[in-house]
């Protein structure tokens, strides 16, 4: 029989861009030091012991061929832009880590001396959103440095504000209530795609009689499996909540106590709502869902939680806030249980982030005082990262100042997932800009970089980190040493910073002292919760007030709230307007587009594993169409077609079937090497901005598709 090796169990957290964030238990065999299985954690009450399918199999992801795994530079005469996939690594040579660090630093010092420390771009978003990978030594570093400010927009800063102005901070329905709920609607919410530890609590409340009705333009997984799926017109989010609010307003269906007692400006919503406009009849010509379904959904909704009927709840994803009208459209949607005082019962009201619960100390982690001891001495200007295109593009950034001479990309892939993707692919091909990529790939964007520096996987490294979709802090502990050279976002920034000659000492700050500063406050939620703690048990629940018989129940009394009022605004009221890009503006591009996200992908990660691959086959590089749209195109499914607008074109293959409806056409993201003619379908999407937060609109595009001639290519 063969000796069993012996092995050793590692509390870890996934810190990818999901709101699971959930506990995992790494397997590592001592004698190799290398992990041998991962697995949920069975005491994490979310987690509850799976993991999705994307990190069950993580390893092939860690211990991938491919992995980058020394500092590179690229080789003198070798232009910038994509290389043929698995031969990146030729056109660059090995360096040490002493070489790199030297090189940008010194590059750094003389775009900064030369044209100032603003012309220094950072570019990150969420490829960990553990606290120290997400934004702690790296803000610290660029900061001093003086270099330009990022505003983090691409995914949720609509959503996020539109909730903030409504409730004054980011909090929602614990996932574990769901299963309380009678009635649950996925609005924008792919739950079985990405918020899978959600789904054990629906079905749940399902068993026990609860229906679930999915708002979404395409059919989702989840809408798949739903009760009910309403094929919602892309970016008439907002029409539809109004519509609702004019029934349950109509027919006195609010809850007039709690509306009286936790809410402020009722009167203008009332009156507003109840507008000729926002009847059914009108709604329905506008977000194409049955003026009857509007009806029987507002009555279904509102009576929820009474005559002993259990209580309705709202998972509303980000996925209605990247349209141009998005935040209104959050805000709107957010505004219902304030109406129907759902919140006062266990099981309802809303989730959209959690994210507000956990009062980390990110001024500390991230110190914008230093600032001032920049030679600016002042904060920098701030660039959008949804408009990256124009910033590399416009000699003056698009915001006034000096052009980008610099970009510093970590813990994100811009060459595949910003929009816009002509500009910005444009714009980091230009020699006279410096590119740095920290990653743990040669991505769409790792082929521009002059200097490619290897980063870890969270196995790698040690973080702490909340959640936007439940309430548990955790420490993901370091399960296995950095492959290769990989180094993580504290050692590299922290090393950069000394080599650029700043003498501030927290530089010199190390994990354990990070960790120790995001959680030090006197702040109730983390009363007794520390890094010692936290190193014992992996996850410890937040306290949140709780009222007389034990239960949490977020906004069911006015201490919840944090608006100026004290009170849920209902003002300034929601108004409807429909995007530029969309079928009310339709003249020569009269397809709504979807691009959608991979359900086996984390956006752009993953897409280069085959294991993931394979779990995506269904949908690679289909162009998914209604027959209505395709046949009078000439187009049969199998086609080869070509997707196009002003600013892009994608070659696709027609797939016509019941997932999107009539006027609407999808396809997912990919990485644009493995993509047919290099292109992704963010060479379509636009940098126009949403009305609130400044974030980006990629389902508000309009497109032509035209069916391709491949006779001539045959022969």
């Amino acid at each position: 029989m063969a000796e069993k090796l012996a092995t050793r169990v590692v509390h870890a957290v996934c810190s990818h861009d999901c709101p699971d964030s959930c506990g995992v238990l790494v397997t590592v065999e001592e004698a190799s030091g290398r992990a041998v299985k991962l697995q949920g954690d069975p005491s994490h009450p979310v987690t509850r012991g799976f993991l999705c399918g994307k990190v069950a199999r993580y390893l092939d992801r860690v211990y991938s061929p491919d992995r980058l795994l020394f500092p590179m530079r690229r080789r003198s005469g070798v232009p910038k832009g994509p290389l043929p996939v698995g031969e990146e690594s030729a056109a660059f040579e090995r360096i040490t880590w002493d070489e790199a660090l030297d090189e940008i630093a010194a590059r750094l010092h003389t775009i900064a001396a030369e044209h100032g420390p603003e012309s220094i771009l950072p570019y990150s978003y969420a490829g960990t959103i553990g606290q120290l990978g997400y934004g702690s030594m790296d803000r610290r570093f660029f900061h001093r440095l003086g270099a330009s400010q990022l505003d983090r927009t691409i995914c949720s800063s609509a959503g996020g504000a539109a909730l903030t102005s409504v409730y004054g901070v980011r909090l929602g329905t614990a996932p574990e209530d769901f299963e309380h709920a009678g009635l649950i609607l996925a609005w924008g919410a792919n739950i079985h795609g990405n918020n899978i530890h959600l789904w054990p609590f629906i079905e749940a409340a399902r068993r026990k009689g609860a229906r679930l009705i999915v708002i979404d333009p395409y059919k989702t997984r989840t809408a798949a499996l739903a009760d009910e799926h309403l094929a919602i017109h892309p970016g008439t989010d907002t029409a539809l909540a109004l519509g609702l609010m004019h029934v349950i307003l109509r027919e006195g269906l609010e809850d007039s106590a709690y509306v009286e007692r936790c809410t402020h400006g009722f009167a203008e919503l009332r009156q507003h709502a109840l507008s000729p406009e926002h009847a059914p009849d009108s709604v329905a010509r506008v977000t194409g869902i049955p003026a009857a379904t509007i009806e029987r959904l507002a009555r279904e909704y509102a009576q929820a939680g009474r005559n002993c009927r259990r209580p309705a709840a709202i998972r509303l994803n980000y996925g209605i806030q990247r349209s141009e009208n998005g935040g209104t459209a959050v805000r709107a949607v957010a505004m219902l249980p304030l109406l129907t005082g759902a919140w006062q019962y266990v099981g309802g009201g809303l989730q959209l982030s959690t994210s507000g619960t956990f009062p980390f100390q990110s001024s500390v982690l991230q110190m914008p005082e230093l600032m001032q001891e920049s030679p600016l001495g002042r904060p920098a200007r701030v660039i959008n990262m949804s408009q990256l295109g124009e910033a590399l593009c416009s000699p003056d950034a698009g915001v006034g100042g000096p052009p980008v001479k610099a970009l510093f990309v970590y813990n994100s892939n811009p060459g595949a997932v910003a929009p816009n993707q002509n500009d910005v692919l444009r714009g980091m091909r230009r020699d006279d800009l410096f590119t740095v990529v920290h990653e743990q790939f040669f991505t769409d964007t790792a082929d521009y970089a002059d200097i490619v520096l290897p980063a870890p996987s969270f196995l790698e490294t040690k973080d702490v980190q909340g959640a936007y979709g439940h309430h548990f802090v955790q420490i993901s502990q370091q399960a296995i040493a950095p492959l290769g050279e990989a180094r993580n976002n504290v050692r590299l920034f922290g090393e950069l910073g000394r080599r650029m000659g700043f003498p501030e000492s927290c530089f010199d700050d190390r994990e354990d002292a990070l960790i120790d500063q995001a959680l030090e406050t006197d702040d109730p939620r983390f009363q007794g919760i520390t890094r010692e703690r936290l190193e014992r048990e992996g996850h410890v629940r937040i306290r949140m007030p709780q009222n007389a018989e034990g239960a949490v129940l977020p906004f069911s009394t006015p201490d919840w709230f944090r608006t100026s009022s004290g009170r849920g605004e209902l003002t300034p009221v929601p108004v409807f307007h429909a995007p530029v890009e969309s079928r009310a503006n339709a003249s020569v591009y009269p397809l709504e587009f979807l691009p959608r996200k991979a359900d086996n992908y984390m956006n752009s990660t993953f897409a280069n594993i085959p294991i993931h691959q394979r779990m995506e086959a269904r949908t690679a590089g289909l162009l998914e169409m209604h027959a209505s749209d395709a046949t009078p195109r000439g187009i049969a499914d199998g086609d080869e077609v070509e997707i196009f607008n002003a600013r892009g074109r994608v070659r696709l293959k027609a797939h016509i079937n019941g997932h999107v409806a009539a006027g609407v056409v999808a396809a997912r993201l990919d990485w644009n090497k493995l993509s047919l003619d290099g292109a992704n379908i963010n060479a379509l999407t636009s940098e126009r901005l949403t009305d609130i937060g400044g974030g980006a609109t990629f389902y508000s595009t309009l497109v032509e598709v035209r069916r391709l001639d491949t006779s001539a290519r045959a022969g």
